[in-house]
């Protein structure tokens, strides 16, 4: 199985130099991708790294690569650098979003393999973690020719199907795609709701029960999560958790980090 946690030791600075960054409440400056961060070092580091909230880089604190980064650095690359191999440059940074999507699949279907409730479904799901690891551990050349979406589409229905059965006796409110941004539901009585795609921006989710909760693709950037209780939420990502406020009381997933900037002075008080 996978490393799943990003390891910046062990990468090249790909998402400072592969990603595309455009002057936003995300990010100060423009950056077109293949172009490295004026901020990284020559020795593939952030050099403002302890202050890129205050600098304005919040779409770096909220990105996670899932450990993509470390595997194509390390594995696909074969631990050559695109500084010292730019021939290798182009292909190293196209091969970073792909592996990442990659990567997300297995955190996904480690999930819900995770979950003693759909027994039924391991040996599919033990499948398709086969499929997913073939494509991940292939050469750079058959990564990149990679088609993400056909191998999404059958991992989709299968953690759709999970989601259902875990979601099942708690008859959660089905709120799939719903634009909640900005709401109040704090306190809220979420077990076992489908939030698959939801708005959450900006929600006040403060104190909210959300056990077994169906989080996929859920947009939680600058939601307050104080006290809110995900420890068995499903689909949790380490990227949602990052671009949304929590502290210490906010039951988090196991496997997943409490993010360094959430401040302990955000506790709910509901």
């Amino acid at each position: 199985m996978a490393d799943l946690h990003a390891d910046c030791q062990s990468c090249f600075g790909l998402c400072c130099v592969a990603l595309t960054f455009l002057a936003s409440a995300d990010f100060p400056v423009d950056k077109p991708a293949g172009e490295p961060c004026g901020h990284l070092s020559t020795a593939h580091r952030c050099g403002v790294h302890a202050s890129l909230l205050e600098r304005g880089y919040a779409g770096c604190v909220s990105y996670d690569c899932i450990g993509a980064g470390q595997r194509v650095s390390q594995v696909t690359f074969g631990g050559r650098d695109w500084r010292t191999h730019p021939d290798l440059a182009v292909d190293m940074f196209a091969a970073l979003p792909i592996m990442r999507q990659l990567h997300e699949l297995l955190a996904y279907l480690a999930d819900a393999r995770g979950r003693a409730e759909v027994s039924m479904l391991h040996a599919q799901l033990d499948a398709l973690e086969a499929d997913v690891c073939v494509v991940a551990e292939a050469s750079a050349n058959e990564l990149l020719a990679t088609d993400v979406d056909a191998l999404r589409s059958r991992v989709a229905p299968v953690l759709r199907e999970a989601s259902h059965v875990v979601r099942a006796p708690f008859r959660g409110q089905d709120l799939a795609g719903r634009d909640l941004a900005g709401a109040s539901l704090a306190g809220a009585e979420l077990n076992g709701a489908d939030l698959r795609g939801a708005l959450l921006i900006g929600a006040d989710l403060r104190g909210a029960r959300l056990r077994s909760a169906d989080l996929i693709g859920a947009d939680l950037r600058g939601a307050q999560l104080g006290g809110a209780d995900l420890s068995a939420a499903l689909y949790v990502t380490q990227a949602q958790l990052n671009s949304a406020r929590g502290d210490d009381l906010t039951a988090l997933p196991a496997g997943l980090a409490r993010p360094q900037h959430w401040r302990p002075e955000s506790r709910a008080r509901v």
